[in-house]
């Protein structure tokens, strides 16, 4: 792989459960800011939302099932360079929580990777209904999200508060 500036790249992925959220603290920061800075109606909210509270809601959800994190690391730097966090009910619901690759390593196929591991993780969980949520502002990931078989199926409107 090669890397925008014209260097080789190396990546490598590792992968485990709920303890390795501390490890992307800084990647969930960074699209957290790209959700603050594309959203229309819910600035206030990326603006408040910190990671312990994201860290806090995602271990809440996998008290239901189970739930992977990969995550993408730049061996000759060893910095996490991109991640996704997936996670199975016990129902065989399916949820693609949160997936995100800095932007330089964009276009070298680190998403497509974290994704394609996810939904076979997935699979072999026996998920049988997987969606995936895009925030409003982010509509050009659907054009990734629909490579993959992921299509808009409803809107769902919040109250601001």
């Amino acid at each position: 792989m090669k890397h925008q500036n014209n260097q080789k790249t190396t990546i490598i992925y590792r992968s485990g459960d709920q303890s390795l959220l501390d490890d992307i603290q800084a990647l969930w920061e960074a699209l957290n800011q790209h959700h603050r800075e594309a959203a229309a109606n819910f600035k206030s909210h990326y603006e408040n939302f910190t990671f312990e509270m994201r860290k806090k809601n995602l271990l809440q959800k996998a008290k239901n099932g189970q739930m992977r994190i990969e995550i993408a690391v730049d061996q000759e730097t060893a910095k996490n360079v991109g991640y996704c966090i997936s996670r199975v009910e016990f129902s065989g619901d399916a949820e693609m929580e949160s997936l995100y690759v800095r932007e330089n390593y964009r276009g070298l196929g680190l998403g497509e990777t974290l994704l394609s591991n996810a939904i076979s993780w997935m699979d072999d969980m026996g998920a049988h209904t997987k969606t995936v949520s895009v925030a409003v502002g982010n509509e050009k990931a659907f054009g990734f999200y629909e490579r993959f078989g992921f299509y808009p199926r409803k809107t769902q409107l919040e109250q601001i508060k």
